[in-house]
């Protein structure tokens, strides 16, 4: 009898941990799969040389496709149709058997692999994603209908991309300076053609138009040196390379994010290999989800949200800096004031106003503060990987600041493009916010 009742005994343990292992929670991705997905676009980026609008419409749309995949699937988000000019209502896949989640990477994986050159890299990374669920515990056919459902979401959002005219931009007459003075001139070491001069061309994503905001101009191009340009460029001489400090120089390095600077070796130029301005505030996004604790779906929400405001922002910017053609500080210096003065950072190949930098952190930062508050302090060890340590901010407006003032140290834009600038970007975050809120 003794031995019925051992045998039984273990015959209960044995059904109770069948079912504890058949009843076992499900596999959830967490909001740091979200960052992964934006990391391995941003190595891409580096790769290919992207410039910084560019980067902002691939991360746009990469972070709309599986924004869309959580809509699909939860009412209670707000739909991009009424928010996105020109978006069309996403079908919703009839698969089944999915994992919500999981098809919310895929479906940017899908999308940022058919948008950036060399994205058919990113395929490595996707079954690294895949091994790694049947690992912890995802079923290989949820994995293919999570798949399915994601391409053909990812589909959609491509087809939107494909109108928005960039493709269009390859077709226009090559940029001609202007040649006048006080206009914008390629600089060295490497005299880079004008970037995206046609980028205003680019429908944006909320804002009616490239220039629905109109910033206050430039101080007018004068020789003078009574005028108001003229203490600008002597505001700029003052930030010498050879005269920062050490903390000074730690600044303008860290947000640098200059994806053409090059090195000259020899008879040989290299590049750098850097970020851009659009790749660090995503990647602070993710530091914020992260510390925050916020899930997956509010994680894809907020990186959506910054990256719709990136796009936005470098189109109004663009639109700006081409409209000015503002000469820059490096030129106006050398050829009206000191031809040994040198910038302790290389300048960007385009024109001066608005500075870009702080345009796009103002931006990030007013959506990032409606999510986490202004009080929200963090570490940004971004650019870690690439030799730049990490530096402690108390909010999101603090590190703006900062980004705008580094491009004076920087000796790379002058005073009233950087002030504008943040205004300018504080006013398409706060429109961006506006239209997630219902508001025309």
């Amino acid at each position: 009898m003794k031995n019925l009742y051992n045998f039984l005994a273990f015959i209960f343990v044995a059904v109770a941990i069948t079912a504890c292992r058949s009843a076992r929670v499900a596999p959830q991705l967490t909001s740091v799969d979200v960052t992964k997905v934006i990391n391995q676009m941003a190595d891409r980026m580096v790769h290919d040389v992207t410039n910084p609008p560019l980067a902002a419409r691939f991360f746009s749309y990469t972070c709309i496709s599986g924004y869309e995949v959580l809509c699909a699937n939860n009412p209670k988000l707000r739909k991009l149709d009424g928010v996105l000019n020109n978006y069309p209502v996403i079908k919703k896949p009839a698969t089944k058997g999915f994992d919500t989640r999981l098809s919310a990477i895929f479906a940017m994986i899908a999308t940022a692999s058919k948008l950036q050159p060399s994205g058919a890299a990113l395929q490595e990374f996707r079954q690294k994603l895949i091994d790694s669920c049947l690992n912890e515990g995802f079923s290989q056919s949820c994995i293919d209908s999570s798949a399915k459902f994601a391409q053909q979401i990812s589909a959609q959002i491509i087809a939107y991309a494909k109108s928005d005219g960039y493709n269009k931009i390859s077709n226009y007459k090559r940029y001609t300076l202007k040649g006048t003075p006080g206009s914008w001139d390629p600089t060295p070491p490497a005299y880079i053609a004008a970037v995206e001069p046609y980028f205003n061309t680019v429908r944006p994503l909320t804002l009616t138009s490239a220039a629905q905001f109109v910033p206050a101009p430039p101080a007018r191009f004068s020789t003078d040196t009574s005028s108001e340009f003229h203490k600008y460029l002597l505001q700029c001489h003052s930030f010498d390379a050879d005269s920062l400090s050490e903390e000074q120089r730690t600044v303008a390095a860290f947000w640098d994010c200059n994806p053409f600077a090059v090195q000259d070796n020899g008879h040989m130029q290299i590049g750098l290999k850097k970020i851009s301005p659009g790749a660090h505030w995503m990647g602070i996004t993710g530091i914020a989800c992260k510390k925050a604790g916020v899930d997956f779906e509010k994680s894809v929400q907020v990186h959506t949200m910054v990256a719709i405001g990136l796009m936005d922002s470098f189109i109004s910017c663009w639109n700006e800096k081409y409209k000015t053609n503002r000469i820059r500080p490096e030129t106006a210096i050398h050829k009206y004031m000191d031809p040994r003065w040198h910038s302790f950072l290389q300048t960007p190949p385009f024109p001066e106003y608005l500075s870009g930098h702080s345009f796009i952190s103002a931006t990030a930062a007013a959506i990032l503060t409606s999510f986490f508050g202004d009080k929200f302090s963090y570490t940004d060890d971004v650019e870690v990987s690439f030799g730049i340590k990490p530096r402690n901010f108390s909010s999101f407006n603090s590190a703006a600041t900062e980004a705008g003032y580094s491009r004076l140290l920087g000796g790379i834009h002058f005073q009233d493009g950087i002030t504008n600038g943040k205004k300018q970007g504080e006013l398409v975050g706060a429109w961006v916010l506006g239209k997630f809120n219902g508001k025309k």
